[in-house]
């Protein structure tokens, strides 16, 4: 584990970003940072850890709301600087209660759908 770990490219921070995705539905549910502790805890328990900047402090998703987030699986980007966390969801994922937090639509959907 620790060799993947090593190949991820952690911004000047010690950041990568990390994306979750509903592994069942496809949805990108949030966007949240890792450092390479929460890297490791979540791939070693698989309960998904993220790093919070502005509690500077490392954050179990759900651990007090109970909306937690269990691995499915993790991939790291072609760049390695992104990773991309296929979860499992239970509860909301965004602080506002809204299941996902890509619910705000900045131009109308132009779907391709006929």
């Amino acid at each position: 584990m620790l060799d993947i770990i090593n190949q991820v490219k952690f911004n000047n921070d010690g950041l990568v970003p990390a994306i979750a995705q509903c592994e069942e539905t496809g949805d990108v549910l949030m966007m949240a940072w890792m450092d390479k502790d929460a890297l490791a805890l979540t791939l070693e328990t698989g309960r998904v850890t993220y790093y919070s900047r502005s509690r500077q402090a490392l954050w179990e998703k759900g651990l007090t709301s109970g909306h937690t987030q269990s691995l499915i699986s993790a991939h790291l980007d072609c760049d390695g600087d992104t990773i991309l966390l296929k979860i499992k969801q239970t509860g909301a994922a965004c602080h506002t209660g809204e299941r996902s937090c890509f619910f705000t639509p900045m131009m109308p959907s132009t779907s391709k759908a006929e």
